[in-house]
């Protein structure tokens, strides 16, 4: 498809890459002449200098052919103008980042997107406090990530080094234990493994884990990864998505502190949150200010700041305080992997949130026949993938057993959910029309589903 990104922030650039990695024609439009040479040279893609809503310049782009049109710049509404005149030149999709507040509830969403002949809209900072929120809930996994109305649950876990799983395989596991669950990913020594039953688990692996909903405090249990309830946050930095994540975390009866240095950030968070938020106005980098703060008492420490050096550093000394939930955002790929070599495995980016966004609907336009991504996570450090499918009733592979059908290697069908029901498939299980089919795909990438057997 031919696509136009407008704005090459740390979220334009990310989308950019993924959609590169799609095989996606490019364009990108940034003011920066800076950054629009580092874009061309980066990703080798055609770039024009200049602003988004002008006429001249989306006809560059070839706006008016263009399959999709996506704005990402900081400023909701060059954004919004932008995809409007996208719209009206014959773009045939659009897609703006939408992150005011009060442009943020379902009826003004619903107003812009009716006026502007909007597709989408996205808000990175909105979506990763959702992440953080999940998170907080299941403190014991490294990551959370729901499908089809929370039916199945992907859980990413850690086998610690005095885990009794250490040295076991998956079919003794499984017999073992009653409980619903399907190991469905590993990642051990740089290495993505889709597990067989005869796959020996090890200390340090990283694994991907689907459960039912309601089985998940079991599974955590299994794995040694009890759940201790959150009671208390602090979050360091005070920009929007600390404000997302105050409001999620009060009503989900956790007590939260938010330290922000800027005073007039302080003044802007007292009045957008409850009274039950306290603000505080301070260096968060500062040990003594935390301490004070009751650092050691906490159960979650949260580190938004717009450094990534900063939240790994002050992540390490929550960390030494025996903090027992502690999460950073980390945008840059190094210091990510960096982090997690050192100790520091509960990361978030909201760049990578946001691009897994663009790309499962970037997936959904192209013309599949039988089925329709309706969700899709990058996993482990985005070497595999989890996608949701909807079933359609032309699907060449409805009512097949499915352990009369060959798939393709590296490729698990994890879940199925039909109505009501999540089912951890087997053999015997069947694909039905409607029904909501859960993949699991290592260093590939899958548009529809029948892509995942071999004819």
């Amino acid at each position: 498809m031919k696509i136009v990104v407008v704005g090459c922030g740390k979220i334009g650039k990310s989308i950019i890459a993924s959609l590169v990695e799609e095989k996606h024609e490019l364009i990108a439009i940034d003011l920066n002449p800076d950054v629009v040479t580092q874009v061309a040279n980066e990703y080798d893609v055609m770039c024009i200098c200049g602003n988004g809503t002008e006429y001249d310049k989306l006809l560059d782009a070839g706006t008016d052919k263009a399959d999709l049109f996506i704005a990402v710049t900081n400023l909701d509404e060059l954004n919004m103008l932008s995809c409007f005149a996208a719209k009206r030149m014959g773009a045939k999709h659009t897609v703006a980042r939408i992150r005011n507040t009060q442009n943020n509830t379902n009826r003004s969403l619903e107003f812009l997107k009716g006026q502007l002949e909007l597709d989408m809209s996205i808000n990175p900072e909105m979506l990763t406090a959702k992440a953080l929120c999940d998170i907080l809930k299941l403190p014991s996994a490294l990551k959370v990530e729901t499908f089809s109305s929370r039916r199945l649950e992907l859980l990413e876990l850690s086998l610690k080094a005095d885990s009794n799983l250490d040295g076991m395989s998956i079919i003794d596991l499984r017999k073992n234990i009653r409980t619903r669950f399907l190991i469905c990913t590993v990642s051990r020594g740089g290495k993505i493994y889709i597990p067989n039953g005869n796959f020996i688990l090890h200390k340090g692996d990283k694994i991907g884990v689907i459960v039912p909903e309601e089985n998940t405090d079991k599974i955590l249990s299994v794995f040694g990864a009890g759940q201790k309830t959150i009671r208390n946050a602090i979050i360091l930095g005070g920009g929007m998505t600390s404000l997302y994540l105050a409001d999620l975390l009060v009503k989900n009866k956790i007590d939260v502190k938010i330290v922000e240095k800027d005073k007039k950030k302080c003044e802007e968070l007292c009045a957008a949150l409850p009274d039950k938020v306290s603000v505080i106005c301070g260096d968060g980098m500062s040990q003594e200010l935390l301490a004070e703060e009751g650092i050691s008492d906490t159960d979650a420490f949260v580190s938004l700041t717009g450094m990534d050096e900063q939240n790994i550093l002050i992540s390490f000394y929550a960390l030494a305080r025996n903090v027992s939930k502690v999460i950073a955002k980390v945008n840059r790929e190094e210091l990510s992997s960096l982090a997690e070599k050192l100790g520091l495995d509960c990361l978030v980016s909201p760049k990578d949130i946001s691009a897994d966004i663009i790309v499962r609907y970037a997936r959904g336009l192209r013309n599949s026949i039988g089925s329709k991504v309706e969700t899709l996570y990058s996993l482990l450090n985005g070497e595999a993938e989890a996608l949701e499918f909807k079933v359609m009733p032309d699907f060449s592979f409805v009512n097949a057993p499915l352990k009369t059908l060959h798939f393709r290697e590296n490729i698990l069908l994890a879940g199925i959910i039909r109505g009501r029901d999540a089912i951890i498939p087997n053999g015997d299980d069947v694909i039905r029309p409607n029904d909501k089919v859960i993949v699991i795909a290592a260093g590939q990438r899958l548009y529809d589903l029948g892509d995942i057997i071999e004819e």
